[in-house]
């Protein structure tokens, strides 16, 4: 199993632990209440959402990055497609933040 694979896979682990939130209104609602650890953004998101997303994150310092496609994450939580996926939990947000970095295909925003 590669690692993407296992990303994804602790993906939707979180989603069945209740441990995730989509979709940007309540990302960026859960984001200025305290409550998300960590962001994770597709890579095929419009430049606005990233844009939008990252300032949010930036001013409310949250880990934002940038993993997988639409796709693959909606996929990975049961869900049709995602763009943004909010980590609510430390232990999963440590945990992914880890693996993605470890993948080459995160990408630090």
């Amino acid at each position: 199993m590669s690692l993407k694979d296992r990303i994804l896979n602790l993906l939707g682990l979180a989603m069945r632990a209740r441990k995730l939130v989509t979709g940007e209104e309540l990302v960026i609602n859960e984001v200025r209440r305290g409550k998300v650890r960590l962001v994770i953004l597709s890579e095929d998101a419009s430049a606005n959402t990233q844009k939008n997303i990252m300032n949010k994150c930036q001013s409310y310092h949250v880990k934002c990055l940038q993993f997988g496609s639409r796709h693959e994450l909606g996929w990975a939580i049961g869900k049709d497609e995602r763009v943004i996926i909010g980590v609510l939990d430390s232990g999963f947000a440590k945990k992914l933040k880890d693996m993605i970095h470890e993948s080459d295909e995160g990408e630090n925003l």
